[in-house]
């Protein structure tokens, strides 16, 4: 299947890193985008680049700071001199994957600039709406907030993303591994898999993944909950319910199958609701973290049958 030889491509220069690998290629097939939070150094940006390689796709980096405005991504309007009109340049958000590295970063008006394309996959400039290329993915990195120079993400930007992970430190097999064969210098060999177009086919088909109503009452159930439990100040949204959903059908396919099962919603559980909860008071009181409350959730939902 082309979906693991996009895996094993990224494999080249990602090491002991799969479930990451596999976990950002299902969020981005099921039209989503991917927000990648960890220290710096452990491979974030590497992931990014190497994956934009796999699949054949044009992208675009922009290295978030304070300076850094929504007409570097957006684009800007200015008068040409020589030909005596106002002329359109685009920012850099006019590709297929866009990174935005370090998004945390940059000022809060400068984020919020990317709400309308991660969503509607629109730009509007000075009252103008521009399409952008299909496909069109977001993969954005941050450093734990807390760090120098950052300023936390506000809900409304979180949930823009249909999934958030850490990567982590390598194991070490691993890491030694990439001391023996530097990562960087084997960006080369990653191949191109897939095409633009290909990718446009495969969210098709992700898309008519059958879904059993067990399974749709299933993701409600586990949404509602979170709403309710006390230890929680925020819940998940209807997006995050849709989000749930979509990423599930998307690791169907990916695992050959034509149908979604509670395994596949198991699998994109925490990295699809972690980022889009708050701890409330309450939690904290008890010692619990928002990712050992949704784990909890998760035990106590019954898992359907599905035939």
């Amino acid at each position: 299947m082309k979906t693991d030889e996009v895996i094993n491509e990224i494999e080249k220069v990602i090491r002991g890193k799969k479930g990451v690998i596999t976990m950002t290629l299902a969020t981005l097939l099921a039209g989503g985008h991917v927000l990648l939070e960890d220290i710096p150094g452990v491979g974030k940006t590497t992931l990014a680049v190497s994956l934009s390689k796999a699949l054949g796709l044009e992208y675009s980096r922009v290295q978030f700071t304070p300076d850094v405005v929504p007409g570097d991504l957006l684009g800007f309007t200015y008068y040409d001199q020589k030909s005596g009109e106002f002329i359109f340049r685009e920012g850099s958000i006019y590709t297929n994957l866009f990174l935005a590295d370090e998004i945390n970063r940059t000022s809060p008006k400068t984020q919020s600039a990317l709400l309308e394309v991660m969503e509607e996959r629109n730009a509007t400039v000075e009252g103008k709406t521009r399409k952008l290329p299909n496909p069109f993915f977001v993969i954005a990195t941050e450093n734990p907030y807390g760090s120098s120079g950052t300023q936390k993400l506000p809900e409304s930007q979180m949930d823009r993303f249909m999934t958030c992970m850490s990567m982590g430190y390598p194991d070490h097999a691993s890491e030694v591994e990439v001391l023996m064969n530097d990562a960087r210098s084997r960006m080369d060999e990653v191949r191109p898999v897939l095409t633009a177009e290909e990718i446009v086919s495969i969210q098709k088909k992700v898309n008519e993944i059958h879904t059993d109503s067990s399974v749709y009452d299933y993701i409600v159930a586990l949404s509602e909950a979170t709403r309710k439990d006390e230890r929680l100040s925020l819940g998940l949204s209807p997006r995050g319910s849709i989000a749930l959903y979509k990423v599930s059908c998307a690791l169907a396919y990916m695992s050959e199958r034509d149908y979604v099962t509670p395994y596949d919603i198991n699998a994109a559980w925490m990295r699809v609701a972690s980022h889009r909860v708050r701890i409330s008071a309450r939690g904290r009181s008890l010692g619990l973290t928002s990712d050992e409350v949704l784990d909890q959730i998760f035990r106590s939902v019954p898992v359907p049958k599905v035939g």
